[in-house]
């Protein structure tokens, strides 16, 4: 069967792999239909993500039909069913998984990064990691994961509809965290260096928008908050200016909550986690309750689904469409590959 393939830095091709056999007990035969591409898989291809174990074959973005069913399935799922996939494994017994929070495991293996990936015609995996999306399309699926992470971020914030929320980038993810914290009533701020990007965000649910790049973010910031600051802050960028401004200007006593990854080392004023008694958190993936979130919100009608998805292409065009991204980093959000 046809399958996506990185190499090496730089080098992507279409290879023929050997299609799955039938699905043992426990596990189900998905026909893979769109996969989505994610900032990893770009990490990758670029030679940046230290976590990878080349070659790899991309992929955890899924949007996917069960083809088949092995013994000692629930009957909740059924052939044909569109589904999505929780691609993060957890070994069951490290701190994390002994707390509950599976999607934070210490061991975990992400689906095209420490194990090949979804972008190939076919796949088994265990059902538990089978997620129902019931009035979807195959090709909306593939956005469910990303959305998920940002969805995730705001439940580590804890927000509520009393705060004032800074989310930091307006990326696929980024908009996720945008989206659940106007679901929930707060007041959003969402900044970026792309008017695009913005007017996207405040589509989105974003009261108001900042370009970090033209505006001066600490005097909107006060101006917007009569002077307090954000309660909460959620990067998700990875980048060091960013950092820095989210522990800057998040309010005393306010919440930061870090989803990027920084490439290098950070200086930080570890006096204002003092100062202000900050809570600073971390935020992994996602667990299947912010898989089925965002599934309800896709299913409302609301999203403009086709806003966010940046190209559609055959696998064959794979490596041009992640060259194009490549040049123009700042102007994709989706890149969906059809399998």
């Amino acid at each position: 069967m046809k399958a996506i393939q990185i190499a090496g830095v730089g080098d992507m091709r279409v290879v023929d792999i050997e299609k799955p056999a039938a699905p043992k007990a426990g596990e189900v035969l998905l026909k893979i239909n769109y996969v989505g591409f994610c900032g990893s898989d770009l990490s990758t291809y670029l030679g940046k993500n230290p976590m990878v174990k080349m070659p790899v074959v991309p992929g955890h973005e899924i949007g996917a039909t069960i083809e088949a069913i092995g013994e000692n399935v629930p009957e909740t799922l059924k052939v044909g069913m569109v589904v999505t996939v929780n691609p993060y494994t957890n070994c069951g017994h490290c701190a994390s998984c002994r707390n509950g929070r599976v999607n934070a495991c210490q061991h975990n293996e992400t689906l095209g990064v420490q194990r090949n990936g979804a972008m190939k015609e076919y796949m088994i995996l265990p059902w538990e990691k089978v997620i129902p999306a019931a009035n979807m399309s195959p090709r909306d699926c593939a956005l469910i994961e990303p959305m998920s992470v940002g969805f995730h971020a705001v439940n580590r914030a804890q927000v509520t509809d009393i705060d004032v929320v800074m989310v930091l980038g307006c990326g696929m993810i980024g908009v996720g965290a945008i989206v659940r914290a106007a679901l929930r009533g707060a007041t959003v701020i969402a900044v970026d260096l792309d008017d695009e990007k913005l007017a996207l965000a405040k589509q989105m649910g974003a009261k108001y928008t900042i370009n970090s790049g033209t505006d001066n973010v600490h005097a909107k910031l006060q101006e917007i908050t009569g002077g307090y600051g954000p309660d909460v802050v959620i990067e998700a960028v990875g980048a060091p200016a960013t950092y820095v401004m989210a522990v800057e200007e998040v309010a005393f006593t306010g919440r930061v909550v870090c989803i990027g990854y920084a490439k290098v080392d950070i200086a930080f004023q570890t006096k204002l986690f003092v100062q202000k008694e900050l809570d600073i958190r971390g935020s992994r993936n996602a667990m299947p309750s912010d898989f089925r979130a965002v599934i309800n919100y896709l299913n409302s009608g609301v999203c403009p689904i086709d806003k966010l998805i940046s190209a559609e292409v055959p696998a064959e065009q794979a490596h041009d469409a992640m060259k194009q991204w490549v040049s123009a980093p700042g102007k994709v959000f989706r890149i969906l590959v059809k399998m």
